[in-house]
């Protein structure tokens, strides 16, 4: 199934694929979607999380051996002989900030296997870390309508020549149509919920639309992070990043009513408390 929307993908002109050791069977998956067409795409893919089951960065040899030894399960999923961004899966300023951790993956540029190196984070200030670090290609973050903290990092991104790649661009599906019930410790996160969706309503043919598009519409931003398991999901994800022109004057509305407390936005939080 995967396969068939891969290809679908390639056939509409999407050429940037993202994946990950942890994401189940997507490496396999993909590996044979694009057997026959490596050339084609850009795939990247996560190393299995760096830290020991106490929480624990491994000392450097230990830390090579995991690296190295995911890199090559990857290859072997992905059925080829290179990767074109090869990512930390959640670099944490403790990770960013250990110098073993940027040489074994700065190492693996030598080798042929890897293109290019980047990091996946979280937090604003993982962004700015990674960035002064000056040896990742790409970064991986959350930004959105409700929670635009990682911009200001992004022209110090392009002038560096560093990749921005968005996910989390739906939050979790809540910048769509569909309507959640939130917890009512959540009703400052509805009502700006409700002031984004009215606006949708009058400039756009749906929510994702004007979600989608608002990531776009920055020019540091490299590749926006879509989740498709249906045909129709793909069909409209181009459809929404086509269209109607997202204007200054909808950029500037949308910067002026982000949330106040981006900090709060942490859905993982939110499903430990119940609230989700």
């Amino acid at each position: 199934m995967l396969c068939d929307f891969c290809q679908q993908a390639v056939a509409r002109g999407i050429n940037f694929f993202d994946t990950a050791r942890h994401y189940g069977e997507s490496e396999r998956l993909m590996g044979e979607a694009f057997a026959g067409i490596r050339k084609e795409v850009v795939i990247a893919t996560k190393c299995v999380h760096l830290r020991d089951a106490d929480g624990t960065i491994p000392p450097y040899t230990a830390l090579k051996d995991l690296v190295h030894k995911s890199l090559d399960t990857s290859l072997q999923n992905l059925k080829t002989d290179y990767i074109d961004l090869f990512m930390v899966h959640y670099a944490d300023m403790e990770i960013l900030d250990n110098d073993e951790v940027s040489q074994v993956f700065s190492d693996l540029l030598g080798n042929g296997a890897v293109r290019h190196i980047g990091v996946s984070v979280y937090k604003a200030e993982e962004t700015a870390r990674a960035l002064h670090a000056g040896i990742w290609s790409a970064i991986q973050l959350p930004f959105n309508l409700m929670d635009q903290s990682h911009a200001a990092h992004f022209d110090e991104a392009h002038e560096r020549g560093v990749g921005i790649i968005v996910r989390s661009v739906l939050m979790r599906g809540m910048l769509t149509d569909r309507k959640f019930r939130l917890h009512e410790e959540l009703g400052a996160v509805e009502k700006h919920l409700e002031a984004y969706r009215k606006i949708a309503l009058n400039n756009f043919g749906n929510f994702p639309e004007y979600a989608t598009k608002f990531a776009l519409k920055h020019p540091q931003v490299s590749s926006v992070l879509v989740g498709i398991d249906k045909e129709e999901y793909l069909l409209e994800s181009l459809r929404n990043a086509t269209g109607t022109q997202f204007t200054t004057e909808l950029l500037e509305q949308a910067q002026q009513l982000q949330f106040p407390d981006p900090a709060f936005l942490n859905l993982a939080e939110w499903d430990k408390k119940g609230w989700l």
